[in-house]
């Protein structure tokens, strides 16, 4: 069992490991137990009662927080012709085409996020090996492959999260950081829970949110109930 350092266990004794608290609650309580010396990210964490193997349980999306993140983004595009120039005036770090495939092979990682038109992706297919790891490769499903490279990369500079569930059924996302103000922060949880929710599978059965919970970078998690998240 792993220990925990002195700061952890006192903020951990500000919760209440058998109570269930509600949205307004837990956002005050994970700016409460942020103890970090750097702006944390407050994250919530929802265990969901999917299969990841089954190609319709595969839940994966992205929206645009409404109070934004709290962290600028770096975008990558790949892109030509009209579409380059319409990546770089929305702000794009960086837009090229085969130098910038070569520039990332030869290790260039300095972003966050990957945004590709769909011409280009049997070039930035080359990339798997690198970006696929890190979750990087650009995707139809969260808005990263797409001809409205425009569109995609004002969304990702304006605070948009990609959520995607993994092989144990969690889905792990930012909702901001603890400099936020507690009703931003509820904002937030609230948007992405309304498309979680949304994204139930028809296929699945049982409690569809089996637990959620938040916390601050290194902070201790704060159970919220999964089955009352107003």
């Amino acid at each position: 069992m792993p220990k925990h350092g002195k700061k952890y266990l006192e903020a951990a004794k500000k919760v209440d490991p058998t109570k269930f608290y509600s949205v307004d609650e837990a956002m005050k309580l994970a700016k409460e137990t942020s103890y970090a010396d750097f702006d944390a990210t407050i994250e919530v964490a929802y265990n969901l009662s999917v299969d990841p193997k089954q190609a319709d349980q595969q839940i994966r999306g992205s929206l645009v927080l409404p109070n934004g993140t709290g962290k600028t983004q770096k975008v990558i595009v790949f892109a030509e012709g009209p579409q380059a120039e319409a990546a770089k005036n929305a702000g794009a770090d960086e837009v090229g085409s085969d130098e910038l495939v070569e520039k990332v092979q030869n290790g260039y990682l300095d972003f966050d996020v990957v945004v590709a038109t769909p011409m280009m992706m049997a070039k930035v297919g080359r990339l798997g090996r690198v970006l696929g790891p890190k979750g990087l490769m650009p995707n139809p499903k969260t808005g990263t492959v797409t001809m409205d490279v425009e569109k995609a990369v004002n969304d990702i500079k304006a605070g948009q999260v990609e959520y995607r569930v993994d092989k144990q059924g969690l889905i792990h996302a930012p909702i901001g950081k603890a400099s936020f103000e507690a009703d931003k922060l509820a904002e937030n949880f609230n948007a992405l829970r309304d498309v979680i929710v949304r994204a139930r599978p028809a296929s699945a059965k049982g409690q569809y949110i089996k637990s959620v919970a938040v916390s601050a970078t290194f902070g201790p998690g704060i159970h919220l109930d999964p089955l009352n998240l107003d």
